[in-house]
């Protein structure tokens, strides 16, 4: 049975707690919840990814390479903000707003996607990923705290820098990070092709509400073109979509990104929150379906690198916790799915990743212990 058009969070303001739905009791779940931010955020040197720096500033480091990403970065603001932890938020926007945030060049008003732990940049291009992140937390921040001084004054940051990401290049400046011909986002503004994994409409349907009035209906044309280019890069039987894609959806081999790997896992999450939080798109329902029905079949320990038709390489995943987290996440398009259930009990059941690769993983799983939990929540406007 399909999530009832109309029916997401948005709409109602009710948001499903899968985990208690599926019998875990409310007490162990907020502790779980609770326990996995302290894990990732706390002193326990196995699990954590984020770091103090100096008295007024943080960061998320990429265990595995030993750097600062936007993409950590965002979404460690988003977390912050869903756990109402504004101090964390505030550190970690300073961080990057000090290191990371371009004031000259093509990619002026973007962020440096990579950096070291002393600020220093690795890059000076940008990840499309980490600003979109940046925006909604900004906007949540603004919602839920109240916007302060510079650079604290999250509302006006949100809507600054989705300008840059809209109108970059039309006055020769640099590159969008959105395609206006087809209103798809791009792997890195100067390519012609995109990674599905960052497609997020239910992102731009709130950017249709907040940002700049004379982009809001680029942004809702977004969250429409955005649904439609999921059903164009996910495999019709086994519901893999590649890393990059072309604008047609069909998968971008060049150096083998066309296949599902790391960062394909996140599109499971996404249509699972897209349909918690909107729920106006009935395929969501059966794409989540087959993900997990093609998973279902296999140990964790044995997940590999697969082309979208779902034939395995030799490659281990890489990630194989943040796999089964994101595949747990998309029971909210199909709670009452075959695999659903059997999914967040293996997510339960699993703990956070350690070791050098932990990163990725752990925010994946965080990420789905907040969707699952019914505590990855819209932060409206105060009235």
């Amino acid at each position: 049975m399909s999530t009832k058009l109309g029916t997401g969070a948005f709409f109602t303001g009710n948001y499903r707690n899968l985990f208690k739905l599926y019998g875990y009791s409310q007490e162990e779940i907020e502790r779980r919840v609770e326990d996995t931010w302290d894990n990732l955020f706390g002193g326990n040197e196995d699990t954590r990814i984020y770091y103090e720096a100096g008295s007024d500033m943080g960061y998320l480091l990429d265990t595995g390479n030993i750097d600062v990403r936007t993409e950590g970065m965002s979404y460690g603001m988003m977390m912050a903000v869903q756990m109402n932890r504004k101090d964390i938020f505030d550190r970690i926007w300073k961080w990057t707003m000090t290191y990371m945030y371009m004031s000259e060049g093509e990619n002026a008003g973007y962020f440096a996607w990579s950096c070291n732990t002393d600020g220093t940049k690795r890059s000076y291009g940008p990840a499309p990923d980490g600003e979109e992140y940046f925006a909604l937390a900004l906007f949540f921040a603004s919602h839920r705290w109240g916007d302060g001084s510079v650079p604290f004054n999250y509302g006006a940051q949100a809507r600054n820098l989705l300008h840059s990401c809209v109108h970059k290049g039309e006055n020769n400046d640099g590159y969008p990070m959105w395609e206006p011909a087809n209103k798809l986002i791009k792997f890195i503004p100067n390519c012609d092709y995109s990674d599905p994994s960052y497609h997020l409409p239910h992102f731009y349907e709130l950017f249709a509400l907040w940002a700049n009035p004379e982009d809001r209906k680029f942004w809702k044309e977004a969250a429409t073109a955005s649904r439609d280019y999921l059903k164009l890069s996910c495999h019709p039987v086994t519901g893999l979509a590649p890393e990059y894609a072309y604008y047609d959806g069909t998968p971008n081999n060049e150096r083998g990104y066309g296949h599902f790997y790391s960062d394909s896992y996140r599109v499971a999450a996404n249509i699972g929150l897209d349909t918690e939080w909107f729920g106006v798109d009935p395929w969501q329902y059966d794409e989540a379906n087959r993900i997990q029905t093609f998973f279902s079949g296999i140990d964790p320990s044995d997940y590999r690198r697969y082309t979208i038709a779902g034939e395995p390489f030799e490659e281990k995943s890489l990630h194989p916790v943040g796999l089964l987290a994101t595949n747990a996440m998309a029971s909210l398009a199909s709670f009452e799915g075959p695999h659903a259930k059997a999914c967040v009990d293996l997510f339960w059941n699993t703990p956070l990743r350690t070791g050098d690769r932990r990163y990725y993983d752990n925010c994946l799983y965080l990420f789905a212990m907040l969707a699952l939990s019914g505590s990855f929540k819209i932060y409206m406007p105060a009235v």
